[in-house]
């Protein structure tokens, strides 16, 4: 089954799928067609192609129910399924067998193609496993913490030699970290283990801990890619990386704080994830070589720990993250979070935890798609006050990148470039 789910559903499967979509509308349209028959196809689809628009047009520009823009190419994707789909609605009216036969099989086909196309643009699911929600990846085996080497001072880039049977790339999998403190829900967090943690011999390596979206999953994809082309580049050096999952099965916008209706998501990350990372990976112990970090969900969980815990997370990277907590609905969290309390609302936004503090030995790294307004604007304000705060800041937008996909890869990669020299893993 494992197999099946990690089938790959970008590249030629979106191809293929395309090139049946065209084939499906060529043959609905003109095999053994009549003027009168292409004419009424045409309107049909011309009619669906319109209500497609409409229908986007409400929900994405009027009632903005995803925060975010679409790109020019998740348009066209969405209404040429809606136009291929009046095509097919219009075929069962008046035509032989044949061609309402084709018109039935040909449905799913266009909802397929359509929901590859615009998961292609999107670009956070990768494979069939993930668009549907389920783990792909298996559990891995890790290695005891090995203890201190005291002839292995200063950055590691200086004194790591690695060996000749070193992988050329690091290794994913999952582990069920146990919510002992917390009592949280949590799936299992994704695992990422570079080429030199699979030495026999491996160094004690930073602790970079990752939350994805809501919804999402706790896909250690994404980070292992970015993570495997810095590796590649300083002698197997990476981080090891958790993706811990912060929302829960029940994919909850959590505003990764200890609530009621949600559960203790806080002490969860901060307590359960940490402690048992202390005990289960090779890692560097001190705050310098701890990051906490997040994509968009994830980033606002990011940087509230970091400046909630800065005894505990040395750096943070803030990808194309919220503002502060449920910032897509203040009002609905302000009366079921905080019962109406607004002031202790606004004491969990990490501006105002900001004020009149100062964060001097932290390194942020904030980053929004340039073509994201929402997120950009929550990055520049949240950006602007750990600056005032101290923290040493480096504020990047991914040119032409919306809210998912290029942005998600491209916050990794200039993550990576301010944190490898401060980590110790190059120079």
């Amino acid at each position: 089954m494992n197999d099946l789910l990690r089938i790959e559903i970008t590249g030629p499967v979106v191809m293929t799928v395309a090139v049946a979509l065209g084939v499906g509308m060529f043959l609905l349209l003109f095999l053994r067609s009549s003027p009168r028959w292409a004419n009424r196809a045409l309107l049909g689809m011309a009619v669906a192609a319109l209500l497609g628009w409409l229908a986007l047009w409400l929900v994405v520009d009027v009632l903005d129910v995803f925060h975010v823009g679409l790109s020019p190419r998740v348009w066209f994707w969405a209404i040429s399924g809606f136009a291929a789909l009046g095509l097919a609605v219009v075929t069962f009216r008046r035509s032989p067998r044949w061609r309402k036969a084709a018109a039935a099989i040909s449905i799913p086909v266009f909802i397929s193609v359509s929901a590859l196309g615009i998961n292609k643009e999107f670009g956070l699911n990768n494979t069939l496993g993930s668009a549907l929600g389920i783990p792909t990846q298996d559990p891995i085996q890790l290695a005891k913490p090995h203890p201190d080497d005291p002839a292995s001072k200063g950055p590691l880039w200086e004194h790591w030699k690695p060996p000749s049977n070193m992988p050329a790339k690091g290794e994913v999998g999952t582990q069920v970290i146990p919510a002992t403190e917390s009592g949280f829900n949590a799936r299992p967090a994704g695992i990422y283990l570079p080429p030199a943690a699979l030495t026999p011999n491996p160094p004690k390596l930073p602790l970079f801990v990752l939350m994805m979206g809501q919804p999402g999953l706790p896909d250690p994809q994404y980070v292992a890619a970015a993570l495997d082309e810095f590796a590649a580049r300083n002698n197997g050096l990476a981080p090891i990386a958790v993706v811990a999952d912060q929302i829960g099965p029940d994919q909850d916008d959590t505003l990764c704080l200890d609530t009621a209706t949600y559960g203790n998501v806080e002490k969860y990350i901060n307590v359960d994830v940490v402690n048992w990372a202390k005990s289960n990976l090779n890692i560097l112990a001190d705050r310098d070589h701890w990051t906490i970090a997040g994509y968009s969900n994830g980033g606002q969980c990011a940087i509230s720990f970091a400046v909630k815990y800065p005894q505990m997370w040395g750096n943070v990277v803030d990808i194309s993250g919220e503002e502060y907590p449920g910032a897509e609905d203040p009002s609905g969290n302000l009366a079921q979070i905080f019962q109406g309390d607004q002031a202790a609302y606004d004491a969990q936004m990490p501006i105002n935890i900001m004020k009149g503090k100062q964060f001097t030995k932290t390194t942020a790294v904030f980053t929004a798609g340039s073509d994201d307004p929402v997120y950009v604007a929550a990055a520049q304000a949240v950006s602007a006050a750990a600056r005032a705060a101290g923290m040493t800041v480096t504020y990047y937008e991914v040119p032409g990148g919306g809210h998912v996909g290029v942005s998600l890869d491209a916050g990794l990669i200039k993550g990576f470039e301010v944190l490898y020299p401060r980590l110790g893993l190059s120079p």
